[in-house]
């Protein structure tokens, strides 16, 4: 990763003001958003949403047609075009046609994706915003951090900074006050603009009309008071009939900013009367600048359904750390390294995709449907296809490949690693490894792997079911324990288990650096080690890699394009579950007995992000622990991801360790003695968190506590 971007990195993790700002809104966001909602259908209502876009997504070029005849029959004159440059022409020709001195701008994103204000500065022309937070940043010479908040990454002291140098004049951080100011300064600049410039929020083909949903009334004096108005719009807000604004509008400021309606909703259908009689000339300007392009890749199409309501943002745990100068460019966030990818170049979008630590939060919020997450990991996949592999990564991998190679390192690093490790835990690392023991303590590699201890461990005979254990990495070679466990567990329950010894890394970590070849031959040689015999079914107690058995492996085969390998992925797909799905099946189904009335004491839970976001199954768990007789005590911001996210917590531990410390906190002010998951991956991030702040809080994965509580 470039030296100036990770020093981005580190002076944003290191603004006060930037990660209390974004903290505190990301935290009433999340109770606010859920309260604007009820009583809503969301998955409904987003399914509508997905189906009318997607719809405009595949009929742009005739929607665009429409969109131009009904606009120019109510006296509207349409400009389409492909490329920013003839944009920033066109604009200006009609600024200078009509000798415009002075325009105002509403909130537009797409002027900032085209750089228009310097472009007409250049010109000669005074260009000013009048969206209060735009203001703010031209004031502050920045760009948005935000694509609904633009300032939020300033705080009210730094905003009265401005606004005193701006007027020449000491003034307070009293909001209310610097709201007047603001009205005082820009309400003028409406009365004697020449121009006005707006964005828009949904353009309907149907009527040609524009519509614009704003808080602040400064989109309605913009496009009412000038006797010209331009709006720029992006061809990927066509919808094609007036009825298909409603779902939007809907949507739309319950996900931005967790409102039930916006303030001002402006529907502008052809030329309006000026305040002298005559009529309002009306400049449409349809841009492409590359969305066609993204409509036209089956991959990609699905981010034309963006309505811009950033909610990706406001829930992304990378994103409250270092905002949008650093997660972004124009455009920030999750859906803005896509944007980025497509309306700059794919290189652009090089650094700022390596930030999303996939935990899945923005596609669970998206009113769209899209998946951000799986789009960023075709990213990668792109960009190792242009670029090729780093040498490191190629290195780690061709070790990860060679199975017999990759365990026997990992057995001799036990014995390497002997000289750090202080009882289970590895606390200190020396040099240029010190970052990875920064916050949180490594565990040692077992002396003994799981697939070693497997060997010794004797099962009931005459055992009518089987099951194969897909262990992982992590239990094989850090926690074999967890693995005896469940082996004991689906024992009582009557379960035989074999372990396949060539069995291999899920290829998780390939797949989410890109790296699809590597990851489709990990999953190759699982899928082979796996299916060799007949089985119920196949078991982990890794989401992960639960995830990559179930789904990973066939989606990883279809974007390479290596169907023949799809049949054999489905097979195993069908029989994969993961432990806690399978236990609470087993408890139901009379299979297996839990101690019951029990007084265990307080337990808190925290959800792993594949556990929850893509299987589905944070109900399970918390059940059975329940069940065994624990009082439950939710976590704040239980679903939030712990910091792990794999190889992330390796290559951004600066990014990992800060949102690691956020879920302790939230852990320990439970009272709860103890936390459960069920992802290997989240014990060691968190059990290495609460050994190096010295808390007495037992981390423990679910396996091992039912493991301790069945029924003799």
């Amino acid at each position: 990763m470039q030296h100036e971007f990770k020093q981005s990195i580190d002076k944003a993790l290191h603004n006060a003001n930037l990660t209390g700002a974004l903290g505190k809104f990301s935290e009433a966001y999340k109770v606010n958003r859920a309260k604007a909602y009820e009583g809503i259908d969301f998955e409904e209502l987003r399914g509508r949403i997905a189906s009318v876009k997607s719809y405009a997504a595949s009929h742009l070029e005739q929607l665009s047609d429409l969109f131009q005849q009904n606009a120019e029959a109510r006296g509207a004159k349409v400009f389409r075009t492909s490329d920013p440059a003839k944009v920033r022409e066109y604009i200006l020709k009609v600024a200078q046609d009509n000798g415009v001195k002075t325009i105002v701008k509403s909130k537009s994103m797409a002027t900032e994706e085209i750089h228009l204000n310097p472009y007409l500065e250049a010109a000669g022309i005074e260009v000013g915003e009048t969206d209060l937070g735009e203001w703010i940043i031209q004031l502050a010479g920045q760009t948005p951090s935000h694509m609904v908040m633009p300032a939020i990454h300033l705080t009210k002291e730094e905003v009265s900074d401005l606004f005193s140098k701006e007027l020449d004049e000491r003034l307070s951080s009293d909001i209310p006050r610097l709201v007047k100011v603001a009205r005082d300064q820009l309400r003028p600049r409406f009365l004697r603009a020449d121009m006005g410039i707006s964005g828009a929020n949904i353009a309907v083909a149907e009527t040609g009309s524009i519509v614009l949903v704003t808080n602040e009334g400064n989109a309605r004096l913009v496009t009412s008071l000038p006797k010209i108005h331009v709006a720029l719009v992006g061809i990927e807000k066509l919808v094609e009939k007036f009825a298909d604004i409603a779902p939007i509008l809907k949507a739309l400021p319950r996900s931005a900013t967790a409102q039930l309606l916006t303030s001002y909703v402006s529907i502008v259908t052809g030329q309006t009367p000026n305040s002298d009689g005559s009529k309002k000339e009306l400049h449409i300007i349809l841009m492409d600048n590359h969305r066609s392009e993204m409509a036209a890749d089956p991959m990609f199409k699905e981010a034309m359904q963006c309505i811009r309501c950033a909610s990706c943002l406001n829930v992304c745990p990378i994103f409250r750390l270092v905002g949008g100068h650093v997660f972004g460019k124009v455009y920030t966030g999750g859906i803005g390294t896509i944007l980025t990818a497509w309306y700059d170049e794919l290189q652009s979008s090089e650094y700022i995709q390596g930030l999303c630590i996939q935990c899945g939060a923005c596609k669970d919020v998206c009113p769209a449907k899209i998946d951000i997450p799986g789009l960023i990991l075709e990213i990668r996949r792109r960009l190792v296809k242009d670029q090729g592999v780093p040498l490191l990564q190629k290195s780690i991998y061709s070790v990860v490949n060679n199975r017999r190679l990759f365990h026997g390192i990992l057995r001799a690093a036990s014995i390497a690693g002997k000289p750090f490790a202080t009882g289970k835990f590895i606390r200190h690392l020396p040099l240029f490894l010190a970052d990875l023991t920064d916050g949180r303590s490594l565990p040692a590699i077992a002396a003994k792997p799981f697939r070693d201890v497997f060997k010794t461990i004797e099962q009931p005979k005459g055992l009518k079911e089987t099951a194969i254990f897909y262990a992982g990495c992590l239990i094989d070679f850090a926690y074999p324990e967890m693995g005896v466990a469940l082996v004991k567990v689906l024992n009582k329950a009557g379960i035989a288990v074999k372990f396949p010894e060539g069995q291999t890394c899920c290829g998780a970590p390939a797949r989410y650096n890109g790296a699809y070849e590597v990851a489709a031959q990990n999953a190759a040689d699982n899928i082979t080690a796996l299916l060799d015999e007949p089985a119920t079914y196949v078991v982990s107690a890794c989401p992960t890699c639960t995830v990559a058995l179930n789904h990973e492996f066939i989606t990883t085969f279809e974007s390479l394009g290596q169907s023949e390998r799809l049949p054999r992925a489905r097979e195993l797909a069908a029989k994969t579950i993961d432990f806690s799905t399978l236990v609470k099946r087993l408890v139901d189904e009379g299979r297996l007995t839990l101690k019951e009335g029990q007084q265990l004491g307080k337990i808190t839970y925290h959800d792993s992000c594949h556990l929850k976001r893509t299987l589905h199954a944070e109900r399970q768990p918390r059940e059975l622990l329940q069940s065994m007789g624990y009082e439950l005590t939710e976590m704040f911001e239980c679903d939030t991801c712990c910091g792990m996210g794999g190889s992330y917590s390796l290559k951004l531990p600066e990014i990992s360790a800060p949102i690691l410390q956020r879920k302790l906190k939230n852990i320990k002010e439970t009272g709860a003695p103890l936390v459960a998951m069920d992802c290997p991956g989240c014990v060691m991030q968190i059990r290495g968190g609460m050994d190096q702040d010295g808390a007495t809080v037992r981390v423990q994965h679910t396996v091992e506590l039912i493991a301790a509580q069945l029924a003799e």
